[in-house]
């Protein structure tokens, strides 16, 4: 744990400043400081592009800061410009309110919530948002801003040849104002984001000046990409999401432990609490076996165990242990093949199968092969293996793996699984 003096030292260290606003390092010498990171509601759960600011918040907790989760109930029906190439669906109340009550319960997993002084508190911005009167608004707050200060933005520059809706043009002018509430109701003088949110930020902090002459600050961290060029929390086009019911802890896991060599150290720097000790340990033992991808496991897990759980994390451990031929797969317990059946094609077991079952008929009614004579060529030629081991007899029987599972492998990298009946 780091105190508040040397945090920025420490975020410096994991490589998650990209700015700041002058004075931060003096504030935050002189003691407590109560910041905030703002989440729009626009999907059903938070997905991995969530980590960083998520991450800054939780390491300001450890510092001795106070965070604030502001859930966007009310900017979530907006939509923010900022890295978006067009305008967003605009999503109705009711699916904004649903999206909220789903992510409440994620934040959980990286911030302690309580009534102490470092507790993290969280708001809905929805809460202030909601009974603004238009004409008032526009009166007291949008006469601080010129239209020649907000076409400076970012955000809003880098969508003025595509296009950009007044809505989401004002948006600017909402989530100051939440900066200035925060600022007000919790005496929030920090707020923390991606560097896309740095025009945001500022002129949340500008209008805090002006309007309740206050110093308020800012840290944006940079945008993640991988090594590759790829966008980071993406999986085959995909976006690797923290609810189970989305990416599941396996998935999950296999983002993780797949990550390109160059990537490793960075990620867990910027999304895993280990201390440069045990990174410089990990980095070590890679450099010594790199094959063994020691450090790429121990970012998996720490990962998959603070979002889904340390059980969900050591199943998926295992499972991924067993696909890659490190594990015997006949000591593996029936939830693991439970796990595995989910994640690779399966079917439930043909009636009539029993132990005593020539592995051919499994063989051939996979989606491994297409006849029963590829099945039997593919057996003969030792193409096949059944429970984990090779096979090369047709006619051999093969005895089931805890909980009635048959696990059939074509190759090293293609596989399917037999579930038992209901």
């Amino acid at each position: 744990m780091t105190g508040l003096s040397t945090l920025l030292d420490d975020l410096a260290w994991r490589g998650l400043i990209h700015h700041q606003t002058p004075g931060l390092e003096a504030r935050l010498a002189r003691g407590p400081i109560t910041g905030y990171v703002g989440f729009d509601p626009t999907a059903p759960s938070l997905q991995l592009g969530n980590l960083v600011p998520l991450m800054l918040l939780a390491h300001l907790q450890r510092a001795g800061g106070k965070p604030i989760v502001v859930l966007g109930g009310g900017t979530g029906l907006i939509g923010d410009p900022s890295g978006k190439e067009a305008e967003r669906p605009l999503l109705e109340p009711a699916q904004v309110a649903a999206n909220v009550a789903t992510q409440r319960a994620q934040f959980a997993r990286f911030l302690s919530f309580g009534s102490g002084a470092s507790d993290a508190m969280m708001v809905d911005n929805l809460d202030w948002l909601a009974d603004l009167k238009l004409v008032e608004f526009l009166r007291d707050m949008g006469k601080h801003f010129t239209v020649g200060y907000m076409l400076q933005k970012e955000s809003v520059k880098a969508r003025l040849e595509a296009g950009i809706s007044y809505t989401e043009f004002s948006y600017m002018l909402l989530q100051a104002y939440d900066f200035l509430e925060l600022f007000r109701r919790h005496g929030c003088e920090l707020q923390l984001g991606g560097s896309d949110q740095w025009g945001n930020i500022t002129a949340g902090i500008e209008l805090i000046r002006r309007v309740a002459g206050g110093d308020a600050h800012g840290l944006v961290a940079p945008l993640v990409t991988t090594a590759t060029g790829a966008k980071f929390g993406k999986s085959e086009g995909n976006a690797i999401w923290l609810d189970p019911a989305l990416t599941s802890p396996y998935q999950f896991y296999q983002y993780w432990i797949n990550a390109d060599d160059r990537d490793v150290e960075g990620y867990l720097k910027g999304f895993t609490f280990l201390d440069r000790a045990a990174i410089a340990d990990l980095l070590r033992q890679h450099g010594a076996a790199p094959g063994a991808r020691i450090p790429h496991r121990a970012l998996a897990h720490e990962l998959t165990a603070r979002v889904h759980g340390r059980e969900a994390a050591a199943g998926a451990a295992e499972a991924t242990r067993i696909v890659f031929g490190e594990e015997d797969p006949t000591r593996a317990a029936a939830p693991i093949w439970a796990v595995l059946a989910r994640e690779l094609p399966s079917a439930v077991l043909p009636a009539g199968v029993s132990a005593e079952t020539p592995v051919l008929d499994l063989v051939a009614r996979t989606t491994l092969v297409k006849s029963r004579t590829e099945a039997r060529r593919q057996l003969e030629q030792g193409g096949i293996a059944v429970n984990g081991r090779k096979v090369t007899d047709a006619d051999a029987a093969g005895a089931p793996l805890a909980g009635g599972y048959y696990w059939v492998q074509r190759g090293k990298k293609t596989s399917y699984v037999f579930t038992p009946a209901p």
